[in-house]
């Protein structure tokens, strides 16, 4: 039974990445934590405290408070990734942390965790406390991303990009050329006390109390139940989708940003379309594409004669010379931050080109659009396969043979081929399923009430 008050709740201290993609669902992870009435303080730099004001303004400082502490600036690029450097400079808040812990009279039971910060393993248990880790990401990826940094598997030749990497281990096998590991991996140097710290961080994500993961049975089930294999317990919460609701306008729009093009104007652009009749274009927020590939798809945009909205982020590469006012009237250009979710939960999109990261994978899934998938790094070729593949709700926007511009003829020829209610019975299938992951009975809600039960037997 979950407490009714505050003072004698659960208590457990949440510390999100400080990137967007991994605080957002955080925040979401958070919301769901509060409706359980579960007490949660949240380790933030200032400089993302923005992200969690609307939260912080809708409940009591009672159930939600911050700990706002400040690590060194990550240092300019260098021969370290940058997630690396990150983590590194986090690490450096780890004995202002046993110290808030240790003067706090009613300090967490848990924390909770990105998997960037495997660290905190160490951490929870000199205070006594457990470590549950959060995947932003999938269990596919968690599985692969835990293998790869347990085991240390190599291919023959690292110099050649094009060398295959199996992983065996882990369910369906997949092999993937050497260019489409992530570069926390490849980049690996053995010996080096950085990248072996980060390494040890990873292995610690499968040696924590716990996992929670942002996804749900239906989509992932081999890759959950493999977790809970090689973590040796069932301490493994599937809770996902972690979205807000689709037909929530306002909760929709401000996730994780403003909006950079009036709302109005959007809805009143989107209203006038057909259904299924829309592409939405959009690479996340953090990654960029080239001026040779964005000269492609303009060119693939253009000739294709489909209605779409174009999502540029600012910075990135500029758009070829004329081309909005060549496509006036069916094109839609947003530069900045867009409303995604309300956008793909419009009538009119019925398709939906993606760089696959995991927070635009779950949003393309839950609104039951059909996937063109165009990876560009990270974890976005194991999505990629879950799309298309394993599922078959994605089709492939890239050339797998020409790992740097699609030909545009054919890139068209998908796009026309996307829209007019071509999505797939088995978009449409998976997109209820989650939806019914979440409503009480459903998977992921019955997780996340084992995850607070759990919780609660905790003792601080």
């Amino acid at each position: 039974m979950v407490s009714s008050g505050a003072a004698d709740s659960t208590h457990v201290l949440v510390c999100p990445f400080p990137a967007p993609g991994h605080i957002i669902p955080m925040i979401d992870l958070i919301q769901f934590l509060l409706s359980r009435r579960v007490t949660v303080t949240v380790l933030l730099d200032p400089t993302h405290f923005h992200l969690l004001e609307p939260l912080l303004s809708s409940h009591p400082s009672s159930s939600l408070q911050t700990l706002l502490l400040s690590p060194p600036e990550v240092p300019p690029p260098s021969t370290l990734y940058r997630p690396i450097a990150t983590m590194n400079v986090i690490l450096k808040l780890y004995d202002p942390i046993v110290q808030w812990f240790r003067s706090h009279p009613s300090p967490p039971v848990a924390i909770v965790s990105d998997l960037f910060l495997g660290w905190t393993h160490r951490l929870a248990c000199d205070v006594g406390a457990k470590r549950v880790v959060f995947w932003s990401s999938g269990a596919a990826c968690a599985s692969i991303l835990n293998c790869l940094f347990r085991d240390k598997l190599k291919v023959d030749d690292p110099a050649d990009e094009n060398s295959v990497l199996s992983v065996p281990s882990v369910p369906n096998c997949h092999k993937y050329p050497w260019w489409q590991i992530s570069h926390l991996y490849r980049y690996f140097k053995e010996g080096d006390p950085v990248w072996e710290l980060f390494r040890e961080s990873m292995v610690a994500n499968v040696e924590c109390w716990g996992a929670v993961i942002n996804t749900f049975d239906e989509f992932e089930r081999v890759y959950i139940d493999h977790l809970k294999k090689e973590m040796g317990h069932d301490r493994v919460w599937a809770i996902g989708p972690l979205l807000p609701p689709g037909d929530d306008p306002i909760a929709c729009s401000n996730r994780g940003g403003s909006s950079s093009v009036p709302i109005p104007e959007l809805m009143g652009w989107l209203d006038s379309k057909p259904a299924d009749s829309i592409v939405y274009v959009c690479f996340g927020s953090s990654w960029t594409v080239t001026v040779e590939q964005v000269a492609a798809l303009a060119a693939a945009l253009e000739s294709s004669g489909v209605n779409f909205i174009w999502c540029v982020r600012n910075g990135g590469a500029a758009l070829p010379d004329g081309f909005e006012d060549r496509v006036k009237g069916r094109g839609f250009i947003i530069k900045g931050w867009a409303p995604q979710g309300l956008i793909l939960n419009h009538r009119a999109v019925g398709a939906f080109v993606t760089h696959c990261g995991w927070n635009s994978t779950l949003e393309g899934v839950a609104a039951g659009v059909l996937m063109l998938t165009w990876p560009l790094g990270a974890d976005q070729f194991i999505n990629d396969k879950l799309l298309v593949d394993e599922l078959g709700v994605g089709v492939r926007f890239y050339d797998m043979g020409n790992r740097g511009v699609p030909d545009s003829t054919m890139m068209a020829r998908l796009l026309a081929e996307s829209v007019g209610g071509r999505r797939g019975a088995r978009v449409a299938e998976l997109s209820k399923a989650a939806a019914g992951a979440l409503i009480k009975g459903g998977s992921s809600s019955r997780d996340l009430d084992k995850l607070v039960e759990q919780l609660q037997q905790l003792k601080p």
